[in-house]
């Protein structure tokens, strides 16, 4: 064992040594999640492309930012608009162009990620809404059941049942004259996307995304698969949005090419499915839950030509965090050369809806602070999300002679040469971790900016901070988050780390293929993928016993409490035994903060095919997130205490005990 233990730590040293002194030069540009939507047109409506079917036709519609896919459903002078977002000008502009009349708004389903239109085409064509008799909503509407019909001039609209992405989910066939037993194409809305599937966990309540992503098993294998091959497709979203995992920016598709390419319809069992659906999915924004309230409820009617609402005072209370939560709309820059003390930066060059509605809490004091071009165009994007903030200009602001905060933003050059002379302070990627591994600047921490806030306690607020990006987009937003929890000296990253590549600086790149640079050949680095706590919760409570779950904390630690279903291990026999590199489902490893795990799991991941897994941020991070739950829900199993361990203090509790599960008291997490 003695010899085991010892060759396990060399290979432990071995991987750590590739992982931290890697380097190499890459002239590649970044494919920015971001950068799709920071051009000046990505915050309207556009027409995608016009297709033309025997006795009818169908405008597609795109809102980037949003990721949104719309359509107007045209024929013999009628028209029906499907999913619409809630500024409906555009549908409105293009059915007068085309001299139809619009007799009905389509939802496919209850959306959560933006408010929709329902309710302002109403008002605007008097028209009825057409939806799922299970959607709930508390408005007037026309309900839609397996098999119902409706006339659009000589198009007829089928409607079918597809609970999956939420229970009411409906999609819609369309058929033309000529061929009254095959549909020419289908409304998928967010059930099925081109090269994904509509996640199932956003629905919330007491409906689990197993339930409805085996309730997406049938409505694919049961009704939509038996379609015919050359049924087209159209969903309402694509790239980038948040309602499924790894979309295609391509905006249609037909049956044939799904079954084919789609990866998540290759699992012929449903249990395979179910697993493969529900794991890795991205942290939903904190807004659509609300959204999806407003959207059943019926949102109310906004008044666009209004002109701006009056500004707020230009006194301090703007600058306390815990009373007004300020969202600066300029470009980083400008930002940084001065702001109100604790604001965010939010551009309106990027996704300026989703980024508020995942940053700013709903129902939070929110001012926005720009020009009057800026605020008015924010205010009228920022209904799409159902927020509805205060303003001031930040001339106002300057007038009153209050307080500015700068920032000054460090160069790609000058950065590394305080890497090269040992002084940088520490550098923090707020990038998604699958972003970080593929590419970074250099051995840097990453703290996704979503979760920033709470990970940055792992910091010294005291000392100076380099927040990086790809495009200096979110890590400007960093700054400001940092600045609100008190850090004094947090700087960005000028350009981000494109910069950094275009000035012929070296990276850390991990690709799947080998290629050559100016540094020589690259080799492949197989590395473990990372298991956020929310992502494993959601593991344990729904799919138990389809994965297995390694602590690598010493067995101390572990006899004090651990995680359901979890086996407690040494490091060098989890590097050691064979067993572990086969097996059911994915591996995985947990220990204390998820450093010695990351090696373990980067030793394991150049030995098999087996998925492998590591805890992100350890058990601490998955206590944090989980105290205050009870104990059956997934969180911490407690062991119990030998008779010869003295007693443990009493907790205090604000209820009787008898009325909330006691919380295992914390203790070191070891390793």
């Amino acid at each position: 064992m003695q010899k085991n233990r010892i060759s396990a730590f060399s290979s432990l040293c071995l991987l750590l040594t590739v992982l931290l002194f890697w380097p190499a030069l890459s002239s590649a540009k970044i494919k920015d999640a971001e950068s799709a939507t920071h051009g000046t047109d990505a915050s309207k409506y556009y027409i995608v492309d016009t297709y033309t079917f025997p006795g009818f036709s169908l405008i597609q519609f795109e809102l980037p930012v949003l990721s949104i896919y719309s359509y107007m459903l045209v024929s013999d002078g009628q028209a029906l608009v499907v999913d619409p977002c809630r500024d409906i000008s555009i549908f409105l502009d293009v059915a007068k162009k085309e001299g139809v009349k619009i007799i009905g708004v389509y939802l496919t389903h209850s959306h959560a990620d933006f408010v929709a239109g329902h309710l302002e085409m109403v008002k605007a064509m008097k028209c009825p809404i057409y939806q799922s008799h299970k959607s709930g909503v508390q408005y007037p509407f026309k309900p839609l059941k397996e098999g119902s019909t409706i006339r659009v001039g000589k198009a007829l609209v089928k409607f079918i049942e597809t609970p999956g992405h939420t229970p009411d989910g409906m999609c819609a066939l369309v058929y033309g004259p000529g061929n009254p037993d095959v549909p020419e194409l289908m409304f998928t809305g967010d059930v099925l996307f081109v090269g994904s599937v509509g996640r199932p966990d956003l629905i919330g309540g007491t409906t689990s995304a197993a339930w409805l992503a085996s309730a997406f098993f049938d409505s694919w294998t049961n009704k939509i698969s038996k379609l015919d091959d050359r049924v087209k497709i159209f969903p309402a979203h694509g790239a980038g949005s948040l309602c499924g995992a790894h979309l295609s920016d391509r905006p249609t598709s037909t049956i044939g090419e799904e079954k084919n390419t789609n990866p998540y319809l290759k699992y012929k069992n449903r249990s395979e499915f179910v697993a493969a659906l529900i794991q890795g999915l991205p942290e939903a924004p904190q807004y659509f839950k609300h959204n999806a309230a407003m959207n059943k409820k019926g949102p109310p009617l906004i008044d666009w030509g209004g002109g701006l609402p009056p500004e707020k005072k230009p006194d301090m209370a703007l600058a306390n965090p815990e009373k007004t939560y300020v969202v600066d709309l300029r470009d980083a820059d400008e930002y940084a050369s001065g702001h109100i003390p604790n604001s965010v930066n939010i551009a309106l060059r990027g996704r300026l809806e989703t980024w508020v509605g995942i940053m700013v809490p709903w129902g939070a004091n929110l001012v926005l602070v720009g020009n009057k071009e800026e605020l008015k165009e924010a205010l009228f994007r920022l209904h799409r999300i159902g927020y509805t903030p205060d303003i001031i200009t930040m001339d106002t602001w300057k007038d009153a002679g209050q307080p500015l905060t700068a920032s000054n933003p460090i160069s790609p050059k000058e950065l590394y040469r305080l890497m090269q002379e040992g002084k940088a302070p520490v550098v923090v990627d707020v990038r998604l971790p699958s972003e970080w591994m593929a590419l970074r600047i250099g051995t840097v921490l990453n703290l996704p900016l979503n979760q920033l806030s709470d990970l940055s306690r792992q910091l010294d607020p005291a000392e100076p901070v380099v927040v990086v990006c790809n495009s200096a987009y979110r890590s400007s937003m960093a700054v400001g988050i940092l600045e609100k929890k008190g850090f004094k000296m947090p700087r960005n990253l000028k350009g981000g780390s494109q910069a950094w590549i275009d000035a012929g600086l070296p990276v850390y790149e991990a690709s799947k293929e080998d290629a050559v640079s100016s540094a020589g050949p690259k080799k492949q680095v197989k590395l473990p993928d990372r298991i956020s706590a929310q992502e494993l919760k959601r593991l344990i409570m729904d799919l138990p016993g389809t994965f297995e779950i390694l602590d690598l904390r010493p067995s101390a630690h572990f006899a004090d409490y651990s995680l359901p279903g979890s086996k407690n291990i040494h490091v060098a026999e989890a590097l050691s035994d064979p067993g572990y590199l086969v097996g059911a489902g994915p591996l995985i490893l947990v220990d204390r903060d998820g450093s010695i795990a990351m090696a373990v799991g980067g030793v394991l991941s150049q030995k098999t095919e087996r998925p492998v897994k590591v805890l992100y941020g350890g058990l601490e991070a998955y206590w944090a997130e989980s105290r205050g739950m009870p104990l059956s829900h997934g969180t911490f199993q407690k062991h119990p205490i030998p008779p010869v361990a003295p007693p443990r203090p009493p907790v205090q509790q604000d209820t009787p005990p008898a009325k909330k599960p006691p919380e295992p008291k914390r203790r070191s997490a070891g390793c």
